[in-house]
């Protein structure tokens, strides 16, 4: 400090005054200052020029205090987050970033962003420091296995129905393909996996959780245990004669890529769509169409091995007929069979005991027998047979049984010995004897 003027320095300031004073004052070399400094020689040189010319405040740098010629103005730094606030709300810095730069046009670092948030005490997400896991190796190859799951989330933030989305990661390149449904069950799970299977193929594996859509929970009818089988659900059942291999996950933690998706997509893809003012499910599939490969393009790895074990459907594959609810039923004598609570007739004349009915992904259903559509109509009352008459009519006349008289000739000693001893028959002896007596 010299004279009235009050210096502010940091330690490493004064640290460095005290060595540039020695040098001036002789006690050390410039080339010693350098060494214990860590500065060059020509550094050190500048500075005790400096020093020797305006005093302690020489040591202090030209810009302290002085806005940098790189900072943003006033105007477009309060743009800038006035957007944050109100179009970007809850964007974390990078994502708000890659908008402003797509939308806006505005080119302005995360970090940047990120220090302003602070200050300004604007709230975002951040990722919470995750518990280590066992590592898994990715696959080897494209198609190889894929890990399938639906996210049920308020994907369009109250401005319209809550709904699940079906997504689909692969396992070793981190491909996605992804589709809206109302609700979590067989029919979206077949229409997607038909969507996919159609884009890219039947893959090898498939990674799922034990939801009772995926694994039946029934218990084993006799029919299995002498079969020595479990009972499939109906997606068991398609993916299996697909011939592909199926593995649940004991825990949501397995098939962690898929769930790192959702999370993802649960703060991105949200956005995105908040951005469009998508509110229905049509909508937003037709948003994936081409939010899908933009997200591929930039998140999608390389397979470690080249290759995709996607196996091409072939001509005579009828997905239709695979993907499908699929039940057994009986087929009556009168050719009726019920199902749903309804009755159908078969109008086809067939010789079997059961017949399949197929209820399929776009709301058709087909009574088929070895894999052929049969024809029927619905009716409300089961037809009554006609009762054939016979040609012969015979009268049948009622016949009284005739029991002789006590005092037939040839019966009267039999019933004597055979019911002499019951008191009823005497009675009935002695009414018959006063009955012959007035006769006489």
């Amino acid at each position: 400090m010299h004279g009235k003027d009050i210096i502010t320095m940091s330690q490493t300031e004064l640290r460095r005054v005290n060595i540039i004073n020695k040098v001036i004052d002789k006690v050390i070399t410039q080339l010693e200052a350098s060494n214990i400094l860590e500065l060059s020689t020509r550094q050190v040189r500048r500075i005790t020029e400096r020093v020797s010319k305006e005093g302690d405040k020489g040591i202090i740098h030209k810009s302290r205090g002085r806005p940098s010629t790189r900072a943003f103005p006033e105007k477009a730094k309060d743009k800038i987050l006035k957007l944050c606030k109100t179009k970007y709300k809850g964007f974390n810095p990078l994502f708000a970033s890659e908008k402003l730069f797509e939308i806006e046009k505005i080119t302005i670092s995360r970090e940047t962003l990120r220090g302003w948030f602070k200050k300004m005490s604007i709230p975002y997400k951040t990722r919470k420091k995750r518990p280590h896991r066992a590592w898994r190796e990715r696959r080897h190859f494209f198609g190889q296995m894929v890990q399938v799951d639906g996210s049920h989330h308020d994907w369009f933030e109250d401005r319209g129905p809550r709904c699940v989305l079906m997504g689909y990661i692969d396992d070793a390149t981190s491909n996605v393909f992804a589709r809206f449904y109302g609700y979590e069950g067989t029919f979206p799970f077949m229409d997607s996996f038909k969507r996919y299977a159609k884009k890219y193929g039947l893959p090898h594996n498939i990674y799922i959780d034990k939801h009772s859509t995926y694994k039946s929970t029934a218990k084993p009818s006799i029919e299995d245990e002498l079969n020595d089988r479990e009972p499939q659900s109906q997606v068991q059942r398609a993916l299996s004669e697909l011939g592909i291999e199926v593995i649940y996950a004991n825990s949501p933690q397995a098939k962690g890529r898929v769930e790192r998706l959702f999370r993802t997509f649960q703060d991105r893809l949200v956005k995105e769509m908040r951005l469009k003012g998508i509110r229905t499910v049509k909508d937003a599939n037709k948003f994936l169409r081409y939010y899908l490969p933009a997200y591929n393009r930039r998140f999608k790895v390389e397979a470690i091995e080249k290759g995709d074990l996607h196996r091409p459907l072939q001509k005579n594959t009828d997905l239709d007929s695979i993907l499908c609810i699929k039940t057994k039923h009986g087929l009556n004598n009168d050719s009726t069979v019920a199902h749903d609570k309804k009755l159908y007739l078969v109008l086809d004349r067939i010789y079997t005991k059961n017949v399949f009915v197929q209820e399929r992904i776009n709301g058709r259903m087909l009574i088929t027998h070895k894999g052929k559509p049969l024809k029927y109509k619905e009716i409300a009352r089961r037809p009554k047979k006609e009762k054939k008459r016979p040609k012969y009519i015979f009268a049948r006349i009622k016949r009284e049984c005739y029991r002789p008289p006590i005092e037939h000739p040839f019966k009267g000693p039999l019933y004597r010995a055979r019911y002499g001893h019951n008191p009823q028959y005497s009675q009935k002896e002695k009414v018959a004897k006063r009955k012959r007596a007035t006769t006489n």
